[in-house]
């Protein structure tokens, strides 16, 4: 939350956790109660794309994919193109910005999309930090990586 990146953020792409994944919950709260827009992903299960919603409160997520909590479809549509700043999951990360994700591709065709320069910050435990992780040329990458010990500025 120190970051210039997120302090300077008026709309907020979070994922919410699910599994092993870094918790994303009170990072959530807080930038509610800071007054930022919070969205999160569905999953559109029909075209395999994420949809983002705002969400203005937590207790309004429900199960959906995978059991993974979502916002309802009545919350406010938006864009990726609509966020100052993308907060992502993955199983893997290496110094570069290669991304490990869960084989769904879903948030590398999110990404895809992108026509505007935002950061897109990885949360991640020290240990999911590799030497290297394979990449595609389709796949995107992350500007910085966020562990429980440091910042890493990724490199192109």
């Amino acid at each position: 939350m120190s970051l210039g990146e997120f302090r300077n953020a008026g709309i907020i792409f979070f994922f919410a956790s699910f599994r092993s994944e870094v918790d994303t919950t009170e990072l959530i709260k807080i930038s509610l109660s800071m007054g930022k827009r919070v969205v999160l992903p569905k999953v559109d299960t029909a075209t395999h794309d994420l949809l983002l919603f705002e969400v203005r409160d937590l207790g309004d997520l429900t199960p959906g994919y995978m059991g993974i909590p979502e916002p309802s479809a009545e919350a406010g549509q938006m864009s990726v193109n609509d966020v100052d700043i993308v907060i992502i999951p993955g199983a893997g990360y290496d110094a570069s910005g290669n991304r490990v994700g869960y084989g769904g591709g879903y948030y590398d065709r999110l990404l895809s999309g992108l026509k505007k320069d935002i950061p897109v910050i990885a949360p991640a435990y020290e240990e999911q930090v590799l030497d290297s992780v394979p990449s595609e040329p389709h796949d995107m990458r992350v500007n910085l990586i966020v562990t429980d010990r440091r910042t890493i500025r990724c490199g192109p």
